[in-house]
């Protein structure tokens, strides 16, 4: 009960109290972390429950993949798969399908396929979970050839697989595609939109650098549009530099959803992007007046049973000298590269040098550099970001993939990203 209300702490002490602990109670605590947030210490919960002989199930293991997808642990997923495959369970539709979605979240988009084209039974969420899968991880066409294999065999998309659809358009810059697939879905399937549809079409729109016209799309929606649909198109400004519709839009989302901290920074980055300092400094002064705390950017990587959490200029680690000297020799092996540090992505008003120094120290670079310290060269290396990846670390994270001959996986707020060879899937478009 006190899981399921959010109140997992609490829960926490209920289950220390119980003197014989079965699978049941093992099973509402690991969920109950998975679903407020905690994966890692689900994780840790559910080793504990190995060192006390008790078996895990089918509810164990679905609570335990959604934990392993949530942060990327794709060595642990592993694991789990092979017990599945063990006690008899792959024949579970549901844990199939939680088996699918944890391979998609974690960037392999060939296991994830894979479970797919092996499983007996599949159901619309088992299509609807690839088609997702295909379009964050950069396969587009493939989502839709997938969306279209789907109505062939007879099955008739959900909601859920038509906001797959159009999230494959957008993160691949199919505009026209993206809109003749939202009429599909009102004329053909008799679907009526809702809110994530048309937030799906503003992010199409944004993403193309169509920021008026998402604006005038916002404008024309037959409901009143959320703050989350209003932060799309703030973003959307953010990344395109359009600084009116910017704080009409802050604006908007300032008064359905006040004190998220993204909302001041968005403003205050496009404030600095302009260079106008002083708005900027104001922005960063009403966050500290009004108590707004800024979500830190951290990156997550998976290394010997272990989930390692880095932030930017993190020195935390036991290991954090041997990481900073191989973040000096990356940056003197890219620039022999051409490589030169984007610093107008560092918005501060601050020296050029100190803006490179910056850019060394992001947290997507000090997890690539531990992972290149601690794994077997040509061992693909796996990111778990929780913001947006910044053009410099983009183009420096293309470079690694070549300099160093590795794969590396960035999964960041809102798709993957493959570097391989000096190119990324994305193709540049996020």
């Amino acid at each position: 009960m006190y899981a399921a209300c959010g109140l997992v702490d609490t829960a926490y002490k209920v289950f220390e109290l119980i003197p014989e602990k079965d699978v049941v109670a093992w099973n509402s605590v690991i969920n109950g972390f998975a679903l407020n947030g905690k994966p890692n210490e689900a994780l840790t919960l559910f080793r504990e429950m190995g060192l006390e002989g008790v078996e895990p199930d089918g509810f164990t293991l679905l609570s335990l993949l959604s934990a392993c997808a949530e942060v990327g642990a794709l060595a642990l997923g592993r694991r789990v798969h092979v017990y599945m495959v063990k006690v008899g369970l792959t024949d579970n539709l549901h844990v199939n399908n939680a088996l699918l979605d944890l391979y998609a979240k974690c960037g392999s988009i060939r296991e994830a396929k894979k479970v797919f084209d092996e499983m007996e039974e599949r159901n619309v969420v088992s299509w609807s979970s690839l088609i997702v899968g295909l379009a964050v991880n950069g396969f587009g066409n493939e989502a839709l050839q997938l969306f279209n294999e789907m109505g062939r065999v007879g099955l008739v998309p959900s909601e859920a697989t038509f906001v797959g659809v159009l999230y494959a358009c957008s993160h691949c810059g199919m505009v026209d595609e993206g809109f003749r697939y939202f009429k599909k879905m009102k004329e053909e399937y008799g679907i009526l939109p809702r809110i994530e549809h048309y937030g799906c079409m503003v992010d199409l729109l944004g993403r193309a650098g169509l920021v008026k016209e998402a604006y005038q799309y916002i404008q024309s929606m037959p409901m009143k549009p959320n703050a989350v649909i209003w932060r799309t198109l703030l973003g959307a400004c953010t990344i395109h530099g359009h600084l009116t519709l910017a704080e009409y839009a802050r604006a908007r989302v300032l008064k359905l959803e006040p004190g998220c901290s993204g909302d001041y920074v968005l403003l205050s980055n496009l404030y600095a992007s302009e260079q106008r300092w002083s708005d900027a400094h104001i922005m960063r002064r009403k966050m500290l007046r009004e108590g707004v705390k800024k979500v830190p950017g951290y990156s997550l990587v998976e290394l010997g049973n272990h989930v390692y959490e880095f932030l930017m200029g993190d020195r935390t680690h036991p290991h954090s000298e041997e990481i900073f000297a191989m973040l000096a020799e990356i940056t003197k092996r890219l620039k022999l590269e051409g490589y030169a540090p984007r610093t107008e992505n560092v918005l501060a008003d601050i020296e050029e040098e100190d803006k490179e120094n910056a850019l060394s120290y992001h947290s997507e670079k000090i997890a690539v550099a531990f992972m290149l310290l601690k794994t077997a060269p040509g061992t693909p290396i796996r990111v778990v970001k929780n913001l947006r990846i910044c053009a410099d670390c983009h183009l420096a994270i293309k470079l690694i993939s070549k300099v160093f001959e590795r794969e590396i996986i960035v999964r960041d707020q809102s798709r993957f990203h493959h570097f391989r060879d000096g190119s990324c899937s994305c193709r540049d478009y996020w």
